[in-house]
């Protein structure tokens, strides 16, 4: 019979999956444009089921909903002002592109709403780790905290996706909505591992500082690949699949030639790791990943940028930062 305690390790693997077959459905709304399918929040179009035919919505819908997200946009800037962050206040309040409103796509609108669907699911798994958790914080107070904290988290990152449709996909708001997804998968991926028998693997000395350094650099090729996105966004406006890389010009560089520094680096970590412990599978996990993620990223810079290779590359590489996060708590310098 299981456990409390199993059934909690197996509810924190759950919602783990679940959280990344988000990501996946996030990086196919970028890669198809659906971000803007639903111009409101937590609603769509003013309904909890959105519309299946323009015919639906009112003739004056596309300034109803710009009306409505401005006024959002003006109570974020008062709360960015507070914050000190006045001339980014100023930006999103000056910047009248971000209230124009596209015309209604109902396949855009529904991969957007498959969207907040998968995440409200989320939101309903996380809570029951939490609850359970609570239930458990007797054997440990640190798996209710941070529970606490992975909850506070998921409610911020809901908040904070409605600032990313009043602000029409802004490109910083995208960048923070991406990095809190990695502190969600951490917490997930520390209680997933914290709940069972401790694993370890023994490693040289300064592995970890090695491992460390990778997540850095993995997480700052992250920002590098957001800014590309950024910039094929703006080109898909007005220009032909083809010609999307030549136009994000320097961005893609430094993307791309920072890469060769993050595998030059994991080469080291995988090497030392092998070293020591030959016959462990999230090294040779660490290897497939590094490799896809720069196959999916030669795909797309050769490729035209393929919308289907966009997702994959996205979702392998914060599955390699899960990987990542996994090792640095499971080695021990020996």
């Amino acid at each position: 019979m299981a456990t409390a305690t199993s059934r909690f390790h197996r509810l924190c693997l759950i919602t783990l999956v679940a959280v990344y077959f988000l990501i996946l459905v996030g990086g196919i709304v970028r890669s198809t444009g659906s971000g803007m399918g639903c111009p409101d929040w937590p609603k769509c179009f003013g309904s909890w089921v959105p519309p299946t035919s323009a015919d639906q919505l009112p003739k004056d819908y596309k300034e109803k909903f710009a009306a409505i997200r401005d006024t959002k946009n003006q109570k974020f800037a008062r709360y960015l002002k507070a914050f000190g962050f006045e001339s980014t206040a100023n930006a999103i309040l000056n910047d009248k592109s971000i209230l124009i409103e596209a015309d209604f796509n109902v396949t855009k609108t529904w991969i957007e709403y498959l969207n907040r669907i998968v995440g409200v699911t989320i939101g309903f798994l996380i809570t029951a780790v939490f609850v359970m958790s609570f239930k458990l914080r007797k054997q440990s107070k640190s798996w209710f905290w941070v529970a606490f904290a992975t909850l506070i988290v998921v409610i911020i990152q809901g908040w904070f996706g409605s600032i990313v449709v009043s602000t029409n996909l802004t490109t910083w708001t995208i960048t923070i909505h991406m990095l809190m997804a990695f502190v969600l998968v951490a917490l997930l991926i520390w209680l997933y591992e914290k709940s069972a028998p401790p694993i370890y693997l023994p490693t040289g000395k300064y592995t970890r500082l090695i491992l460390a350094i990778g997540i850095l650099l993995l997480i700052i090729q992250v920002l590098l690949g957001t800014e590309v996105r950024a910039g094929i966004d703006r080109a898909a406006l007005f220009l032909p699949r083809e010609a999307w890389i030549m136009e994000v010009g320097e961005d893609f560089l430094r993307h791309r030639s920072f890469s060769w520094i993050l595998v030059l680096v994991h080469v080291v970590l995988v090497y030392r790791l092998f070293k020591t412990s030959p016959r462990n599978p999230l090294p040779v996990a660490l290897v497939l990943l590094i490799l896809l993620t720069l196959i999916t990223g030669v795909g797309m810079a050769y490729f035209a940028v393929p919308a289907f290779l966009q997702p994959i590359h996205l979702l392998v590489a914060t599955l390699t930062f899960g990987v990542q996060f996994l090792l640095i708590l499971r080695i021990k310098t020996s």
